[in-house]
């Protein structure tokens, strides 16, 4: 007898199909087939001990399973419910008629009840796109699934509620009149509850006024930022409430967004809690001792790093020299294409890596350099200084398009300033200057915002007139900028223009924008 179980495997931020052959005939043998990995194979003590705790132990079956298409690794224990089922249907447990219309995915425990899997929404864009008429997964996933349209998705919570479904009885015998339904998300009302929930506010913040105009250009233009001072000047406090000012995720970027933190098995939690889709913007803030892996994402299983689940939204590197140089240089690429390819010797993945890195660091390794505060002096040597802000790279600094430097708070601004301009206010013109960018780029798949254009897209949208022209050619002379700093630097000329509804760049924006590139390292070395 020969059953086919329809599942699939992740890869990448996407699932491919994968048909489960199961070749059943009387006897007691049991093998695997297919290019499955350890935790694979491992299912077959997971699936008897579940079937001999729900009374189904005696099959009478020798199994030969195949996993197909043999290429594609078969990675992890989201391939225990269509093994079983297989099996199930081998052995005339369940009847075969449904099978052809669903994909089947869930890891088993040894009681029978279904664990979350990782990758729940890829898997469920998989089966519409392959044309099934549902999916059937743990009740712990069901919601994640449940946002693909088209598609009826079935939550379970153990091995029998399965069986159950697919051979059209109750879902419990003690309550005949309960039936099975699928789960529906309203993702409109997702989308107007939980767009902006977070307390934290700019109208919090004391004074830095010219941080604050930094951080709502950066906002606006969607670059890079970087911000250098003494230690309790509010670097962080700033940058954990630049998600507060950020445009909403549009539907294909929640998506494309939930399927990386899906893969990455940050969406189901425990208990059977889960996040269906996510609707804020991702603020990602790793501790310096995050390994290259870890910040990039590969391994021997490639999974997604930080800068992937960073994706469309803000990864956030305090004390960005304490972070290992290597770690620091492998996001050069990333930062310029926006994506990260993994190779490893079996696989080739490709993870999206759009995000607005935003870091801060002290001037030096006690932080206090150049700071006139007398209660607190520089003990710093000009060497330990050098050495400190030799640890980031010409090339990765030419890769932030905003440097300031920002100051401590004087006593008075803590005690007696009014509140700052609220988030809300700060989002309007962000959104306004969005808006315009929009509509610039309406034509574009794959540029959103002005620190995504091209050079091609610079020199068209970016163009001057001979005085700035000029001014531009002196300035770069004078800093001795890098031809990737001449389009950054209009770029975000463009972005303050934008802010301000000017059609064309003029001479405020273009001094604006130099001097965000304006600082100048040698002088930190005393």
């Amino acid at each position: 007898m020969l059953i086919k179980i329809n599942s699939a495997s992740p890869v990448g931020i996407d699932a491919v199909p994968v048909t489960i052959e199961v070749h059943a005939v009387p006897g007691f043998d049991f093998t695997l087939v297919g290019l499955p990995d350890a935790s694979v194979k491992e299912s077959h003590e997971r699936i008897l001990a579940a079937l001999t705790v729900n009374g189904m132990e005696n099959l009478r079956r020798s199994f030969t399973i195949n996993m197909a298409p043999a290429d594609i690794k078969k990675e992890g224990a989201s391939f225990d419910l269509p093994l079983a089922i297989g099996m199930l249907a081998g052995a005339e447990k369940v009847k075969t008629k449904n099978l052809e219309h669903y994909m089947i995915m869930g890891e088993l425990s040894l009681d029978g009840s279904l664990q979350p899997i990782r990758g729940a929404l890829p898997i469920a864009l998989c089966a519409r796109q392959e044309g099934f008429k549902g999916l059937i997964l743990p009740a712990a996933n069901a919601d994640e699934a449940a946002v693909v349209e088209g598609l009826d998705v079935y939550g379970l919570n153990n091995l029998m509620e399965v069986v159950h479904f697919l051979n059209g009885e109750p879902k419990d015998e003690l309550n005949p009149e309960e039936t099975f339904a699928p789960t529906t998300v309203d993702t409109q009302s997702i989308f107007e509850t939980l767009a902006f929930p977070s307390d934290l506010d700019f109208a919090d913040v004391r004074g830095q006024f010219k941080v604050r105009r930094a951080v709502e250009i950066a906002a606006a233009g969607g670059h890079n930022m970087l911000m250098i001072g003494p230690p309790g000047a509010g670097k962080s406090m700033i940058a954990k409430r630049i998600p507060s000012i950020l445009p909403p995720l549009t539907l294909e970027e929640a998506l494309e967004t939930t399927k990386i933190h899906s893969i990455a098995g940050l969406t189901a939690k425990k208990k059977g809690a889960n996040t269906a889709l996510i609707v804020q913007r991702p603020f990602r803030s790793p501790h310096h001792t995050i390994t290259d892996v870890a910040l990039v994402g590969g391994g021997q299983n490639p999974h997604p790093g930080e800068i992937s689940l960073a994706h469309n939204g803000v990864l956030f590197l305090d004390e960005l020299p304490e972070y290992k140089r290597s770690a620091l240089e492998v996001m050069r690429q990333p930062l310029e294409d926006r994506h990260i390819t993994v190779a490893r010797t079996k696989e080739t993945v490709d993870y999206p890596a759009s995000f607005m890195l935003v870091a801060a660091m002290n001037p030096c390794p006690c932080g206090h350099y150049g700071e006139n505060n007398p209660a607190h002096p520089c003990t710093c040597t000009p060497a330990q200084i050098h050495r400190y802000m030799s640890k980031i790279s010409g090339p990765l600094l030419d890769r932030i398009d905003i440097q300031c430097e920002i100051e401590s708070v004087p006593y008075e601004q803590l005690r007696d300033a009014a509140p700052g301009e609220s988030s809300a206010v700060m989002r309007a013109r962000v959104l306004k200057a969005r808006a315009v960018q929009n509509e610039r780029f309406k034509h574009s798949r794959l540029v959103h915002c002005n620190a995504m254009m091209s050079s091609k897209m610079v020199r068209t949208y970016c163009a001057l007139d001979d005085e700035c022209d000029k001014l531009l050619e002196f300035s770069m002379s004078r800093l001795g900028l890098s031809a990737r700093a001449y389009d950054r630097i209009l770029k975000v000329a463009r972005t303050i223009a934008d802010i301000e509804g000017a059609p064309e760049i003029k001479k405020n924006h273009l001094l604006e924008a130099i001097s965000y590139r304006s600082l100048d390292r040698s002088t930190w070395a005393g």
